[in-house]
């Protein structure tokens, strides 16, 4: 099977509340996601994007708009946490995103995966797919998530 991955970088703040180590206090990383696509080659002379899966730049604008920007400079908190998320509501104008879950990397990836699998699915009339998701928190810390 041939894939492709593009890859992306955003910096959002979390916490992990019930975390038994510093992760219980507000904190941020640099994420970086890595986007892999699975589908047909396109075989087309004149088409822009002849023997592409997809244009990279293409990928990164979908993601763009579904999620990165979303997500960029946001503080990422479970709807439970309602400490936090009263503090956030007191912010005027806080960049926030409420999830629905604790904001562990590895609930973050099947989030972004279950977002990016309908942005990409079929895409341009292909076998276009979201294959994986790769999310870092960390240069040594990641969760993957595979279609």
């Amino acid at each position: 099977m041939l894939t492709i991955t593009r890859k992306m970088e955003f910096d959002a703040g979390h916490r992990i509340p019930d975390h038994k180590s510093q992760c219980r206090n507000l904190h941020g990383h640099r994420y970086t996601l890595l986007i892999t696509l699975t589908g047909d080659v396109v075989q087309q002379e004149g088409e822009s994007d002849n023997g592409m899966i997809m244009d990279f730049g293409d990928i990164k604008a979908l993601a763009n708009q579904h999620l990165v920007k979303l997500w960029d400079h946001a503080f990422i908190v479970s709807a439970h946490d309602t400490v936090v998320r009263d503090f956030l509501d007191s912010m005027p104008n806080h960049k926030t995103v409420v999830i629905d879950r604790v904001p562990t990397v590895e609930n973050l990836a099947k989030i972004a995966f279950d977002i990016l699998k309908d942005v990409y699915q079929g895409r341009y009339g292909r076998h276009l797919s979201l294959a994986k998701v790769t999310l870092y928190e960390t240069p040594n810390c990641w969760a993957e998530i595979d279609g």
